[in-house]
């Protein structure tokens, strides 16, 4: 082996809107492999027929590798990544330059005869009461099964790594967490804590729980506008918009739909507060892009939110839209000190940092 591994990264579900998923490996891999590329080793993303983001297929110390595997169904996508994943490690022997590891984020996870590590994002198929049925039924298996055969687990916040350790039995798992220094930070609006809307960034799906944001509308009529920000999935924007009309606040609601990355700045400097009420969450990435911008945050009791977020931070349970209200009346008198101390908390968060756990963990991995 070479004084650094080399490793082949699946890629194949990473044309996914952007989500804190694909924040983390647009992030992450091209910084992990220039660290690689410094001490010998190599990173190698397998595509699939689905496009990789251009910062990924334009990463200078990232080779890419084409493939045919589809995004869905994950049956199908498993017995095409496999055959792909063989096809690739076969062709990189034969050429003198085999791979010493290979790592995925999915699931489930098809062997191929070579040590692999494992990033678990959270738990959702476990935790989730609406999750898919048979999701909820073949997750504890696959899961096991993954868990048991990696050679280290990864994971975004000591949270779920807790939550992992608590119910299965890994080697190792090692936290690599997300940051929010991919964003620049914009001075906020005079006036946004008095004008501003309340900010949601983040997928429109039953798992970030924004049915609760509308009720809490209900409830208090004098609370800010909503601004939604990013892609639906499962026709959960219709479902919302009807709820909506349903509790008279269709007006006061705003679906931004997908968002790029140049905007965010923009709608941080203008939010009158962040609030982030999931059911499930490993990480969340909009807590620390909003606090790193100075912007107030409101956040559900669950997961690994108030981790992530810190003390001082007005929460709330995920089934209380009163408490939810509450909850961002709070945020929204968040004292100017508080917000500079969340905002040099949030500035510790680090791709960089997170790029030497990464590297660190495989590099361990191999040994």
């Amino acid at each position: 082996m070479s004084a650094a591994p080399r490793v082949l990264v699946s890629g194949v579900v990473l044309g996914q809107p952007m989500g804190g998923v694909r924040r983390h490996n647009v992030e992450l891999l091209p910084r992990a492999g220039g660290r690689l590329a410094k001490r010998g080793g190599q990173l190698a993303l397998l595509a699939g027929r689905t496009p990789l983001p251009p910062a990924l297929r334009l990463a200078r110390d990232v080779r890419v590798v084409a493939s045919d595997v589809p995004l869905q169904p994950p049956w199908l996508r498993w017995a095409f990544e496999r055959r792909a994943l063989r096809r690739e490690l076969e062709h990189a022997r034969g050429a003198g330059r085999a791979y010493d590891l290979w790592h995925t984020a999915h699931l489930p996870v098809p062997s191929v005869g070579l040590p692999y590590t494992l990033t678990i994002h959270d738990l959702r198929d476990l935790e989730l009461d609406d999750a898919p049925r048979m999701r909820r039924l073949l997750a504890p298996h696959v899961l096991a099964r993954a868990i048991d055969d990696a050679r280290a687990v990864l994971t975004v916040s000591d949270d779920v790594k807790a939550r992992i350790e608590a119910r299965f039995s890994p080697r190792r798992v090692v936290v690599v967490p997300n940051a929010c220094d991919h964003l620049p930070v914009v001075a906020r609006a005079a006036d946004a804590s008095t004008t501003g809307a309340l900010l949601h960034v983040g997928h429109v799906e039953p798992r970030k729980n924004l049915e609760l944001l509308l009720e809490a509308l209900a409830l208090d009529a004098a609370l800010p506008q909503l601004v939604l920000a990013g892609a639906a999935k499962r026709g959960e924007q219709a479902r919302l918009e009807q709820r909506a009309l349903e509790l008279g606040v269709r007006a006061r609601v705003t679906f931004l739909g997908p968002v790029e990355d140049r905007e965010l700045p923009g709608l941080f400097a203008r939010a009158a507060a962040v609030v982030i009420p999931s059911k499930v969450e490993g990480f969340g990435i909009g807590v620390v892009e909003a606090q790193r911008a100075g912007v107030p945050v409101a956040i559900s009791n669950t997961g690994a939110l108030s981790e992530v977020a810190g003390d001082g931070v007005p929460t709330f349970a995920p089934t209380d839209a009163r408490g939810a209200a509450q909850a961002i009346r709070a945020a929204l008198a968040t004292e100017p000190m508080a917000l500079a101390r969340h905002a040099e908390r949030a500035a510790r968060f680090s791709w960089d940092a997170s790029a030497d756990l990464l590297v660190a963990a495989w590099l361990d991995a191999v040994r």
